[in-house]
């Protein structure tokens, strides 16, 4: 018996890691009835455990803890894993899209810090990203600039990532051209 609690009580604490989370917009909104307006709100919250993982979320409720709760359950749900390079910045530049939303975005050298706009900049920070630069184009919508960059997250791929899918050795992939003129 006790060994069945202690295997549940592993294995809650395996799923649900300290997560960090940002609150990232809150949008209130109003419903004109026949006695009045009626107040609901609308949260935006991005969670990450610092270490590579990040999701967002949104919830809508009549009070704003409410609001809040649902997003980051929502978040915790649909997280995605992303390589970083050192635990710091991304192993490649890359680009993402959503809607009119786009992105791009950087490896940086260490000590840059993050250089990005609101909801990118919590997008990186909740990541575990130490060093990015990174620069928004087109749509300001929070809600389509953390989908555009969590699509360009999704495109990186690490060395080891690539030397599997090509079925070659991680020192290939990271070989530069050049020495192999200068071999020759």
């Amino acid at each position: 018996m006790a060994e069945r609690e202690n295997r549940r009580d592993r294995r809650e604490r395996e799923e649900t890691p300290e997560f960090a989370d940002r609150l990232v917009a809150i949008n209130r909104v109003s419903k004109t009835v026949k006695g009045g307006k009626r107040f609901g709100f609308a949260a935006l919250v991005v969670v990450g455990d610092q270490r590579g993982r990040v999701g967002f979320g949104k919830g809508k409720a009549k009070e704003v803890p409410e609001a809040i709760r649902k997003a980051t359950e929502q978040a915790k749900r649909q997280m995605i894993r992303v390589p970083l390079r050192d635990g710091r910045t991304l192993h490649h530049d890359t680009n993402g899209r959503h809607g009119a939303g786009k992105v791009v975005m950087r490896a940086a050298d260490a000590g840059t810090g993050i250089i990005a706009g609101g909801p990118m900049r919590a997008v990186f920070e909740m990541l575990g990203v130490q060093d990015v630069v990174a620069k928004s184009l087109g749509s300001q919508n929070p809600y389509n600039m953390i989908r555009a960059t969590l699509d360009g997250l999704k495109q990186e791929a690490s060395p080891r990532m690539v030397a599997n899918r090509r079925g070659k050795k991680v020192a290939d992939i990271l070989k530069k051209p050049d020495a192999e003129v200068v071999e020759a």
